[in-house]
């Protein structure tokens, strides 16, 4: 089974990819389902002894940990320390379920991808990108964010133009839905032709 590592800074058109690939019947692993899985389960107790006040009634609150961690490089390894873990076994969980499924290929949908050195768990990487008026655009017309949150997001993310240069695929989402599938297409047809270079 070859695995495509799915990601796109913010505003890019991830998620839309993502169930692109899923309505064409590949498995879909998305990590944050998953951050917010854990978040309201296993991480919350180590969550709060870490960054106390951050959870309510045994959930993390993600607007109260995201104040703590959001502007300090330390506290954000530290959360990353914490939970990375705990995703990688989920993530192990479904590519296994996957590969006894049948399945050619498996998309793992990872927003910090490169950051995080996840091109190395994946056989192949689609980036997915847009202009960056569309992508301010579509993420200033979000009810929750402003100017500032994005900027201080999109210094924690590689940049668009540096993803696309490490990127095996790219699928441009400024043109449509029906642009966006066959990209999918195109990138799934090459795909099980790839070699396999997981570590």
């Amino acid at each position: 089974m070859l695995v495509l590592g799915l990601t796109g800074s913010i505003g890019m058109g991830k998620s839309t990819t993502a169930r692109l690939f899923s309505e064409a019947g590949v498995p879909v692993y998305d990590a944050d389902a998953t951050v917010h899985k854990i978040y309201e389960g296993e991480a919350a107790p180590a969550i709060e002894a870490a960054f106390p006040g951050t959870t309510v009634n045994g959930k993390v609150d993600r607007e109260k940990l995201s104040a703590k961690v959001v502007h300090d490089a330390a506290a954000m390894e530290l959360l990353e320390r914490i939970v990375h873990p705990m995703l990688h076994a989920y993530r192990r969980a479904f590519l296994d379920k996957a590969e006894r499924s049948g399945a050619d290929v498996a998309v793992v949908d990872v927003p910090l991808l490169f950051e995080t050195g996840g091109e190395k768990q994946v056989d192949a990487v689609v980036v997915v990108s847009t202009t960056t008026d569309v992508q301010r655009e579509r993420i200033l017309a979000r009810g929750n964010m402003t100017a500032e949150k994005l900027d201080a997001i999109l210094a924690r993310q590689l940049p668009d133009a540096e993803k696309r240069r490490r990127a095996d695929f790219v699928v441009d989402t400024s043109h449509g839905l029906d642009h966006a599938r066959a990209q999918i297409r195109e990138i799934l047809a090459q795909a099980v032709k790839m070699p396999r270079r997981r570590s």
